[in-house]
């Protein structure tokens, strides 16, 4: 039983654990082999888009001063969707496909953090509920019928590039998983967060984002909230900054310059994860809106969702997502929406930094580029 390719660096701590084989213990970081992937199945037709028409924020000022490290998002109505840059026939593994067509948004005004949630803030949660996360602990073999007892061991998914270049089929030559990879390991046993406060908690499954959301007296965003924030105001554009992906020469997201995925050159100053903040911010000051790390959402993921609600007479108001999750490619699989893009962006491979593409995991898996941010209601 293989994985799935992986699509907008899309893993499953579930299929690891099942078809993980013998360990191998290299320079400190256990690696895991398995067989070759299934392939993934034709990607659909495009959908034809509707023209974006220009948002309609609302007017009203902040209902009360800001929470502590949150914006007020006026809300308002926008054009939600992803259509394919100028001059771009082939994005990275078709990353606007999903993100059709174009449709009429409404939504209220909320607060939303003005960064994604740090090891610092999480290393608080922790300390104040001994909260014990999905990743610390260790697989049930009721949960895993059919896995190897040896198998069943706590950790997660890690990237860890190849020393020479791979094909992008086989996302086995740059992912694995790894035993006692969690939020405070979030490479394995050897990697520690002391010093890294700053920096966004990964290793993070939805259920643990939710219990961080619940103890602070926030949600998770939706995906049509979270998109509104990260618009910033603008109409269309393919950036959350703009039209170009480096304005004037300068680097504006944490992504993944050279050759994917065993070269990041650190062109744009980091290899790998960064610091909070590190990049402009976007039209509402929220920080790493692109790039980074990829953030939970509150919606199941299904392809169709956006044709579905095209489809409906008026302006949506306040959607939620739809009530059951598919994924054709495996469609026993239940996911949520990721938004934003990671440090691995790249249009070799995965170019959803672009706002309005989309992608998907499997709630009991974390990664180190999966992190998220709270929102609050205005009368919460």
């Amino acid at each position: 039983m293989g994985a799935p390719a992986i699509k907008g660096g899309e893993v499953k701590r579930m299929k690891w654990v099942w078809v993980m084989a013998p360990l191998v213990l290299t320079g400190g970081v256990v690696w895991t082999r398995s067989a070759a992937p299934r392939s993934a199945p034709p990607a659909p037709a495009p959908t034809p888009s509707a023209s974006f028409l220009p948002t309609r924020a609302n007017s009203a000022p902040p209902p009360s001063p800001a929470p502590d490290g949150m914006v007020w998002i006026p809300g308002g109505e926008f054009s939600m969707g992803a259509a394919d840059p100028p001059g771009m026939d082939d994005v990275g593994m078709q990353a606007t496909m999903d993100s059709r067509p174009i449709h009429r948004v409404y939504v209220d005004g909320f607060w939303i953090d003005k960064t994604v949630v740090t090891n610092g803030q999480f290393e608080a949660f922790v300390k104040a509920t001994g909260y014990v996360t999905v990743a610390e602990r260790t697989p049930r073999a009721e949960d895993f019928p059919g896995a190897p007892a040896e198998n069943l061991v706590a950790g997660s998914v890690v990237f860890s590039p190849p020393d020479h270049a791979v094909p992008l089929t086989d996302h086995f030559q740059w992912w694995g998983y790894v035993r006692g990879a969690n939020w405070r390991h979030p490479l394995g046993p050897k990697s520690v967060i002391k010093g890294k406060e700053t920096f966004p908690a990964v290793q993070i499954a939805y259920e643990d984002a939710l219990a961080y959301a619940t103890w602070a007296g926030k949600r998770l965003p939706t995906e049509a909230e979270w998109e509104f924030a990260a618009r910033g105001g603008l109409t269309g554009k393919p950036y959350i900054w703009g039209d170009e992906f480096r304005p004037k020469g300068q680097w504006m997201a944490n992504t993944h310059q050279g050759h994917f995925p065993d070269q990041d050159t650190g062109a744009d100053k980091f290899v790998g994860i960064a610091s909070v903040a590190q990049f402009p911010p976007n039209g509402y000051g929220l920080y790493d809106m692109a790039g980074n790390v990829w953030q939970w959402t509150s919606d199941w993921y299904r392809p169709d969702y956006y044709a579905e609600v095209a489809a409906l007479v008026g302006v949506v108001r306040n959607p939620k997502g739809p009530e059951t999750p598919f994924d054709p490619s495996e469609p026993t699989e239940k996911k949520r929406v990721h938004r934003g893009g990671s440090f691995l962006c790249t249009d070799q491979y995965c170019s959803r930094y672009m706002v309005g593409t989309r992608a998907k995991g499997e709630g009991s898996t974390g990664t180190n580029h999966l992190g998220f941010r709270c929102v609050k209601p205005a009368g919460g």
